[in-house]
């Protein structure tokens, strides 16, 4: 896993790999957003409803613990090893958008994203404890490694899942 030294270095990073990743779609035609193909676990819709899901999701977190609404961690009645519901509720929210407007909501959002983790402190960032719904499983992560695990990583994974898909409809 990577390791920044600091905010800028995590955000720069999110904007680098998030730019690399979306460029994928350029070529994707919109008749084929809802395609899934034998070999690629997910549609070109479903890649972008998922990096769209999380990262508002985890935004919610923070909104709702600065409101004083208890964070139920991922989601209230689903647990951590049984995530299929929370996809499945992140790829129903996106649907009847186009590949484009998928496209740009995914820029905004990212923009919006670093934005925000650009709002805390060094310390909120790196150290354990910087907001309870971080601190809400055992690992105590800091919430720089939620935010990495759910933008840097799977911005490079899907970018392989997408390259896939391109590759196998000759695209």
């Amino acid at each position: 896993m990577n390791e920044y030294i600091s905010i800028k270095s995590l955000t720069d990073e999110i904007k680098k790999t998030a730019d690399v990743f979306i460029k994928e779609f350029d070529d994707v035609q919109e008749a084929d957003k809802n395609l899934r193909l034998d070999g690629v676990d997910r549609t070109p819709q479903e890649i972008i409803a998922y990096q769209l899901g999380w990262m508002n999701l985890i935004r919610s977190w923070d909104k709702d613990e600065l409101a004083g609404i208890e964070v139920i961690t991922p989601a209230p009645g689903l647990k951590w090893n049984k995530l299929g519901a929370l996809y499945q509720g992140f790829y129903d929210k996106y649907s009847s958008y186009s590949l484009e407007q998928l496209r740009r909501m995914f820029i905004n959002t990212v923009n919006e994203f670093t934005e925000w983790v650009q709002s805390f402190s060094e310390d909120q960032v790196f150290q354990p404890g910087g907001r309870k719904w971080a601190a809400s499983t055992a690992s105590n992560w800091p919430i720089w490694k939620w935010v990495h695990i759910n933008t840097v990583a799977p911005f490079k994974s899907f970018r392989s899942k997408i390259r896939k898909w391109k590759k196998i409809r000759g695209v």
